[in-house]
């Protein structure tokens, strides 16, 4: 049975282009490492290549870093499609990163890439929220920094941002644990009310989510690039707060109730992703409590495939989320 498993994940590890396995090796050797020790895990993440925002367009998307609360050191790095007229409305994508909650940033190279490549391809402004990290800051910090930000955009709104975004049309997204962050800032977004800012689409890429019990997907793709249960487990671990198992309501995506507004929900899954089995939890979970969900599935797909601009799920992607702001947005206008 062992074999079996092994033999799974590492099958989808085969099938992948040899420059992608080897940013997948050398990305599995960095998680290993950082679980020896904190000092580690800082020092992995001060290697991390970062990109500096770009007033002169760069793959025609220029950049620029917000502050939402110095104190926290709290921002989001803004992409503005240069090919935009000044007075097109575009809509909006606050977009939250992965990195198990421990690693990455919203200017790193490889979500600067992939958040030009959205703005680009998709005509629309992404901000891309730079939240604090576990395990020096703890769930639900990374929520509150959410949720932080979409006041924030709230009550300054164009005094921040250019005079051409539509806040009528503003969407939440992210990957892995971001989909996890931008899960919950839409419960919170729900239960408050906003003056001008109008979320009407989340999408959920990946979504990390999990439980105590293993599921089937997670034992047969043992091996599995970058993620396996040795390695969300300690996520989890330096995430929930001290004494928490996997229980916790954040681990699961908790019950969305009837009564909360929810915007209709984009999720995308892969085939050769571990927690592809909790993910469809998540959706059985919204479509029972009456939510509009859409699910996108990728057969070959390993969880992080979008940061990959070789393979090419992450353009189907890009134009799935691009069907889904059109759609939405012409139901809202």
């Amino acid at each position: 049975m062992d074999v079996k498993q092994s033999s799974c994940g590492a099958a989808v590890a085969a099938e992948l282009p040899w420059k992608t396995r080897l940013v997948v090796h050398l990305g599995s050797f960095a998680l290993d490492a950082s679980r020896l020790s904190h000092r580690i895990l800082r020092f992995v993440r001060i290697l991390e290549p970062k990109s500096p925002p770009s007033s002169k367009p760069i793959n025609g998307v220029s950049s620029s870093d917000i502050a939402v609360d110095p104190s926290s050191n709290l921002w989001f790095h803004l992409y503005l499609p240069s090919s935009s007229s000044t007075t097109t409305l575009l809509p909006l994508l606050i977009y939250f990163h992965g990195g198990g909650f421990l690693s990455s940033a919203a200017n790193s190279k490889t979500y600067d890439l992939f958040c030009r490549n959205l703005a680009a391809h998709l005509q629309v402004t992404v901000a891309s929220v730079n939240y604090r990290l576990a395990p020096n800051h703890r769930y639900p910090s990374q929520y509150d920094d959410g949720f932080a930000t979409l006041k924030f955009i709230d009550a300054h709104n164009y005094a921040v941002l250019p005079s051409n975004i539509d806040l009528n049309r503003c969407f939440l997204a992210g990957d892995s644990s971001g989909g996890n962050i931008a899960h919950y800032v839409a419960v919170r977004y729900g239960r408050h009310e906003f003056e001008k800012l109008n979320i009407i689409g989340l999408v959920e890429i990946q979504p990390f989510f999990g439980g105590e019990e293993r599921s089937e997907s997670e034992l047969r793709l043992s091996r599995a690039p970058f993620l396996n249960v040795k390695r969300t487990d300690w996520m989890w671990r330096l995430f929930l707060p001290i004494g928490s198992d996997r229980n916790h309501e954040a681990v699961s995506g908790g019950d969305v109730s009837a009564a909360v507004k929810f915007p209709a929900t984009l999720v995308v899954i892969g085939g050769g992703d571990p927690l592809q089995d909790w993910q469809r939890r998540y959706v059985e979970g919204l479509k029972k409590s009456g939510k509009e969900v859409k699910l996108i599935e990728y057969p070959n797909a390993i969880h992080g495939f979008y940061i990959f601009p070789e393979l090419p799920q992450l353009w189907y992607l890009i134009a799935e989320v691009g069907d889904f702001i059109q759609s939405q947005s012409a139901r809202n206008a």
